[in-house]
């Protein structure tokens, strides 16, 4: 891990950037998680949930007073899962998540305690807090991190198939936490309002970062083609393929490359392409879908 470490390169108005929808996202997903869930007695999926359940089970120990609090416990969950996935998601990444991570649990510690909390219907909150929550993870996902827990999981998983959705893996992925929640808390409605939670932040998370299932087609016109196609290929695990132009008015020799990717990937191709040619000239276009390695297996008439 220190090989990969010390080959790090962090852009200080980058990181920046990084800290304030770190901050934004952070506030959004721990008002769904703490002022919503937790007040209404129901823990959705994720380690968010596994965090509240564990704040409950340590609070009836006497001797715990009060038990373990939910920012602390998210911190003591993710560890090993954080070391586990670092080879799978790299450096960055790792570097990235663990910086949310930090500022996830002192904001859901010590932040959302002092604000109002909703303490009518559960269903509400659950609807509420689902959108709060989705909202504040599509700002993370957006700066290429994550709050950690099964988020690495979950993109770790999405890393390898690309064509699912991150939406519908953290449904799966959340499920037995949503489970034990039900358990813990000794009623059938806590899960079912977990479970109302947990799609609700699906969708929102869907809805904001990859539309209706739609990819999307970035045509870069560049004179560093090379560079950049290699980059995209080893940090975005997305092909490119390299054409030849011309520049019609100046007559300078350029590569067209064209990449496919989902929305949630236009950020990081973005970013490459224009932390090696400031000078690029990138079109976004939309495509309803996409088939073949990576994406959507093709689909033949029988």
């Amino acid at each position: 891990m220190k090989k990969y470490l010390k080959n790090l390169k962090l852009d200080p108005k980058t990181l920046c950037v990084d800290v304030l929808f770190d901050v934004i996202g952070c506030v959004l997903y721990g008002a769904g998680i703490y002022n919503f869930a937790y007040s209404a007695n129901f823990a959705p999926g994720g380690v968010s949930g596994l965090s509240i359940l564990v704040h409950i089970l340590t609070a009836r120990i006497p001797f715990f007073h009060g038990g373990l609090s939910i920012g602390a416990a998210m911190i003591l969950i993710n560890i090993p899962i954080v070391f586990f996935c670092f080879r799978a998601l790299g450096p960055e990444f790792f570097v990235r998540s663990v910086k949310t991570i930090l500022i996830s649990s002192l904001i859901v510690d010590h932040l959302m305690p002092r604000l109002w909390t909703y303490q009518g219907s559960p269903m509400l909150a659950a609807i509420f807090g689902g959108i709060l929550a989705g909202a504040g993870l599509s700002c993370i996902y957006m700066r290429d991190s994550s709050t950690g827990g099964s988020d690495f999981v979950i993109l770790a998983i999405q890393k390898s198939r690309p064509h699912l959705s991150i939406g519908m893996v953290s449904l799966i992925v959340d499920g037995s936490v949503i489970l034990l929640g039900g358990f813990v808390y000794g009623t059938v409605d806590a899960a079912l309002y977990g479970l109302l939670m947990t799609i609700t932040c699906s969708l929102v998370t869907d809805k904001i970062m990859l539309g209706n299932d739609s990819r999307k087609l970035l045509t870069i016109v560049t004179v560093n083609g090379d560079e950049i196609s290699r980059r995209i290929n080893e940090e975005v695990a997305r092909g490119v393929t390299i054409m030849n132009g011309r520049g019609a008015y100046t007559g300078e020799e350029k590569s067209i490359l064209l990449c496919a990717c989902s929305n949630a990937q236009v950020y990081k191709v973005k970013r490459i392409v224009y932390s090696l040619d400031e000078k690029s000239f990138i079109l976004v276009s939309s495509v309803d879908a996409a088939f073949g390695e990576g994406f959507k297996p093709q689909e033949l008439d029988s």
